[in-house]
């Protein structure tokens, strides 16, 4: 399955869920809403940005 990623691609989506596991600490660990809001949001971003320069590439 993981043969028809790219190396880059899936260092990208390991930092995605990283990041995405980084947000829940701290959310519920340290308790620090704004800033976990704002690093929730990179992994949509960055994901985002992945699909984008996928579409670019083929064409």
């Amino acid at each position: 399955m993981f043969n028809k990623f790219k190396k880059s691609e899936l260092f990208i989506l390991v930092v995605v869920i990283a990041l995405i596991f980084i947000s829940e600490y701290i959310y519920l660990v340290e308790e620090n809403f704004k800033k976990a809001v704002f690093i929730g949001l990179w992994p949509p971003t960055i994901v985002g940005l992945l699909i984008f320069f996928n579409l670019k590439l083929k064409k």
